[in-house]
């Protein structure tokens, strides 16, 4: 299985090329919206701009083969402001979770743990 994870203190996020081609591949008319005030920042919406229809490209499911495609097909060209994205592939039968540390990710394998 592969999973997206994010390699740059920052955290997880997409280039906007990176989520408008998502939504094509996923059939959602996903709309860009350049923030009014801060111009770096873009927001999301599916088929209307209005805050109820807002997309998150963090709500995406990492072992999502459309979100591993895209970031395979566009390489660098995926990663947000903060983020620095790698695909990383893990045995099909491991039940996971990603661990993160100021932004900067890793694949772990669950385990159990009492107190």
């Amino acid at each position: 299985m592969k999973i997206v994870i994010n390699r740059k203190h920052g955290g997880f996020g997409l280039s906007e090329e990176a989520v408008l081609l998502y939504g094509d591949k996923k059939g959602l008319n996903i709309i860009a919206k350049e923030d009014e005030k801060i111009k770096t920042i873009t927001h999301y919406h599916l088929n209307e701009v209005k805050e109820e229809n807002g997309f998150g490209e963090w709500e995406i499911e990492r072992n999502d083969p459309v979100l591993v495609e895209v970031v395979e097909q566009l390489g660098d060209l995926a990663n947000g402001h903060y983020s620095k994205l790698k695909i990383v592939e893990i045995p099909d039968d491991v039940k996971w979770y990603i661990h993160d540390y100021d932004g900067l990710e890793e694949v772990y394998e669950e385990h159990r743990k009492w107190f």
